[in-house]
C-alpha cells in the first residue's frame, strides 16, 4: 500500500495549465481552472488528487488521466482496445502486446501516453505510453505496443478505496 506524501495545493494558473493539456489530449472536459487540485507524491508517481482522489499522474514531467480519471472523465482520443483474451494479462500490469489489439485512436504517435480499454465493455484497463503508432499497433502482429505504467488493481487504484 502506498501513501501519500508532500501534498501541495496547485494555483488557479497551474490547474488551467494541466487541465488543458489534459483536454487537448485526450478529448474529454476535466476539471476546471476553479477546482481546488492538489499534487502529491504516492509511491513512484507525482499524482493529482481532485477532491482525494488520483484522477491523473505525471510520467515525467507529461500529465495523463488514471485510470479513475479515465472513468471519471470519459476521454474519446488515445485509446488502445484489447480483445478480450488479452484483459487479464493487462489487468495483471502486463505490457499490451500488438497481436491482442483490435483498435487504436489513429491519432496516436510513438511516446504519447494512452489508456487501454477492452472490446465488449469498452471499460479502461491500464494506462501506458505508446511503443508504436495508432495505425501500426492496429495492424501489427508482432511485438510490444504500450507499456503499462498504471493499471486497475495496482497500489495507484487502491489508494483511492476506502479503507
Amino acid at each position: 500500500m502506498i501513501r501519500v506524501r508532500n501534498r501541495q495545493r496547485l494555483r488557479r494558473k497551474e490547474v488551467a495549465d494541466l487541465a488543458a493539456a489534459l483536454e487537448s489530449a485526450f478529448g474529454c472536459t476535466v476539471f476546471g481552472a476553479d477546482t481546488p487540485v492538489d499534487l502529491a507524491e504516492a509511491g513512484p508517481f507525482r499524482v493529482v488528487l481532485v477532491d482525494g482522489q488520483a484522477l491523473a499522474l505525471f510520467a515525467g514531467d507529461r500529465p495523463t488521466l488514471t485510470v479513475r480519471g479515465v472513468v471519471a472523465f470519459r476521454p474519446t482520443k488515445r485509446f488502445v482496445t484489447v480483445d478480450m483474451g488479452a484483459v487479464k494479462f493487462v489487468y495483471n500490469g502486463a505490457d499490451v502486446m500488438a497481436p491482442g489489439i483490435v483498435e487504436a485512436d489513429p491519432g496516436i504517435a510513438v511516446g504519447d501516453l494512452v489508456w487501454v480499454r477492452d472490446e465488449r465493455n469498452r471499460q479502461p484497463l491500464a494506462v501506458g505510453e505508446a511503443l508504436m503508432s495508432g495505425p501500426e499497433m492496429a495492424v501489427s502482429e508482432r511485438g510490444k505496443s504500450v507499456k503499462s505504467i498504471h493499471h486497475v488493481g495496482d497500489d495507484l487504484w487502491k489508494l483511492d478505496e476506502p479503507a
